[in-house]
C-alpha cells in the first residue's frame, strides 16, 4: 500500500476517533476512578486498552541493555510521554536515545506520535478495545545506526481483559515505511500477548511473550519470538518501578534486562 494512502487511512481513524469522543460524552464509561493513578504499559512490548483520564500527563521511561550473539552490546532509553485528550482518547508522543550495537554512537532515536482510541468497553471476547495509529519520523541519524530514515506508519490493536487479579492485554499490529527496504522492512508485524498483577502489597510482576514474524526485503530477517518477565513494584499509586529480563526463544532477539518507572505527573488543566 503506498504511504499517502496509508497515511490518510490514518488521518481518517484519528478524525472519526475525535469525532465520536466529542459527541458521546455522556455515553462514556465511568472514568477511572482516580485519576492519579498510574497506568504503566512498561516494561512490556504490549500496551493496554487504557488511557490517561483528560487533562493529565504520565511519563514512561527506562533504559534497556541488550547482548547480541556475537558478544555486541547495545542499548536504548525510550520516554514515552502519554497525555489524556478525551475520557477515551490519548496522546503519545515517544522520543528514545538509542546506543546502536557494537559502536559507541548513541543519540536520539526516530521519534513516534499516536492516539490511542478505546472503542470499546467490556466486548464479548475481545473485553476492552482500543486501535492506536502512529507515525514514526526519521529524525535519528542513519550515518550512526540510531535511525532507519524513514517515515513509518502504524496501526495497533489493542485487547485487555480483566481474568481476576490478572490483566491480560493482546495485541497485533502492522507497520509500513517509505524507502528502498535497504535500512528497514517496508512492512512488518508484531503480535503480544502480556499478563500482569499483584504478588504481595505493593509487590507485582509482569510477564509477556511477543513475536515478530519474517520480513523479505534487503533487509529482511528470520521471525523473532522473546519472552520478558519481571517484578513491578508500586511505591505510590502514582509512581510505579519495574524491571523486567528478556530471553530469546526463537530468531536474533538479543538477550536483554530492563528497568525504569512510569509516573502520573497530574493534571495540567482546569
Amino acid at each position: 500500500m503506498p504511504l499517502a494512502k496509508t497515511a490518510t487511512a490514518c488521518q481518517l481513524i484519528l478524525l472519526l476517533a475525535m469525532a465520536s469522543e466529542a459527541t458521546a460524552q455522556t455515553a462514556a464509561a465511568p472514568p477511572t476512578p482516580d485519576p492519579h493513578t498510574a497506568q504503566p504499559e512498561r516494561p512490556t512490548v504490549a500496551t493496554h486498552a487504557g488511557t490517561v483520564a483528560p487533562g493529565w500527563l504520565e511519563i514512561e521511561t527506562g533504559g534497556e541493555f541488550d547482548r547480541y550473539a556475537d558478544r555486541s552490546r547495545g542499548g536504548s532509553v525510550p520516554t514515552l510521554f502519554k497525555i489524556g485528550l478525551a475520557p477515551r482518547l490519548q496522546l503519545s508522543v515517544q522520543t528514545p536515545v538509542i546506543r546502536v550495537a557494537g559502536t559507541n554512537n548513541t543519540g536520539f532515536g526516530d521519534a513516534s506520535m499516536g492516539l490511542k482510541w478505546r472503542i470499546r468497553e467490556d466486548a464479548p471476547v475481545l473485553g476492552d478495545v482500543a486501535v492506536l495509529p502512529a507515525i514514526k519520523f526519521p529524525t535519528g541519524s542513519t550515518a550512526t545506526g540510531a535511525g532507519t530514515g524513514t517515515t513509518d506508519v502504524s496501526l495497533l490493536f489493542i485487547s485487555s481483559h480483566q481474568l481476576g487479579a490478572v490483566a491480560m492485554d493482546l495485541n497485533a499490529g502492522v507497520t509500513r515505511r517509505i524507502g528502498d527496504g535497504q535500512n528497514a522492512p517496508r512492512t512488518s508485524t508484531v503480535w503480544t500477548a502480556s499478563f500482569g498483577g499483584p504478588l504481595a502489597g505493593r509487590l507485582g510482576f509482569s510477564a509477556e511473550i511477543y513475536g515478530y514474524p519474517a520480513t523479505s526485503g534487503p533487509a529482511g530477517a528470520d521471525s523473532i519470538i522473546a519472552f520478558l518477565a519481571g517484578p513491578t513494584w508500586t511505591a505510590r499509586d502514582w509512581l510505579v518501578f519495574d524491571a523486567g529480563i528478556i530471553v530469546k526463544l526463537t530468531g536474533e532477539q538479543p538477550r536483554a534486562i530492563c528497568a525504569g518507572l512510569t509516573w502520573n505527573v497530574g493534571g495540567f488543566s482546569k
